[in-house]
């Protein structure tokens, strides 16, 4: 296939490295959370300046928008989930979930609850509801990045001490434990179209697992130079991006899994720093990139 991709836009403003990334309440809107305690939003159409949604007094580490409550979630760096009414600007509730940094936070609204990870080696289910909130310590390492299945019926952790562990979200039994990387496992994603969990290491590998094949490891790529921190998919299912600390983008067919794009800052004028976290916007199909250049780099992929 023929592809091409454009750099629309390198928007700065904030102060030290950004770690967050999520949609906003439209399109063209998204959120980025950074260790200056910062979360920025920002407008695609406009990428002037950005507004600064929420100030906390701690490093964000991670920011997740409820598109359908208008409700901003905001972890930081002490263990605490602020959650944030949007439209009144006003936060609701401080949850002091974790004992150390809440690196990620995903919404299901099947299962009207969100899910912290946090670098104290737990997890955290909490009920949108009344917040009564359970917790499952996972290993002595950080447990890093969550991602949720396309029907939200399974949960993936990625483990500092190398593992991928996956939980039924309806029971919330740890249905299987992959020994996933040989050294800390730091991104996970559930392919949108095939029976596959892709993950990313600090070995900088990424894998490949035949959910129904029980987890079977069917394919492993040297990826990147150093840690992987990131994994995402286009919405047209056709792409696949990868984040990385050697501070690189690098695209992939999502079918083959060959390699068709490096996005590095001599060729592509790409990021200075490592790339902690990417996300593609689901209705225009643009990449967002963001790392520790304290930057974030919109992109328009196009496929001939």
């Amino acid at each position: 296939m023929g592809f091409s991709i454009q750099k629309l836009a390198q928007l700065t403003g904030h102060s030290s490295s950004v770690y967050g990334l999520c949609e906003g309440p439209t399109s063209n809107i998204f959120f980025s959370g950074s260790s200056d305690g910062v979360v920025a939003e920002w407008d695609m159409e406009n990428t002037e300046k950005a507004k600064i949604a929420v100030k906390i007094e701690t490093a964000v580490y991670s920011v997740e928008f409820i598109r359908e409550k208008k409700i901003l979630l905001i972890g930081n760096g002490i263990g605490g989930v602020h959650i944030v009414d949007y439209i009144q600007k006003k936060e609701i509730k401080l949850l002091q979930l974790h004992k150390a940094s809440v690196f990620d936070i995903k919404y299901s609204k099947k299962n009207n609850c969100f899910y912290t990870a946090s670098s104290d080696g737990s997890i955290a289910i909490v009920s949108m509801d009344d917040y009564y909130t359970v917790q499952i310590k996972l290993c002595p390492e950080k447990a890093r990045q969550l991602n949720l299945n396309l029907d939200e019926s399974l949960l993936a952790v990625a483990c500092g001490d190398g593992s991928v562990r996956i939980f039924n979200t309806l029971t919330f039994k740890q249905e299987n434990t992959i020994t996933a990387h040989n050294l800390s496992s730091n991104a996970i994603c559930f392919h949108p179209d095939k029976n596959l969990l892709i993950s990313g290491g600090r070995d900088a590998i990424v894998n490949i697992w035949d959910i129904k094949q029980d987890y079977e490891l069917v394919q492993t790529i040297p990826a990147h130079n150093y840690a992987i921190y990131s994994i995402g998919f286009s919405p047209d299912k056709k792409l696949m991006a990868t984040a990385s600390r050697d501070k690189t983008v690098k695209i992939w067919n999502a079918e083959s899994f060959d390699l068709i794009k490096r996005l590095d800052n001599k060729s592509s004028k790409g990021h200075l720093n490592s790339v902690n976290r990417l996300m593609w916007e689901k209705e225009t199909g643009k990449l967002i990139t963001t790392g520790d250049d304290r930057s974030i780099i919109l992109w328009q992929a196009f496929m001939e």
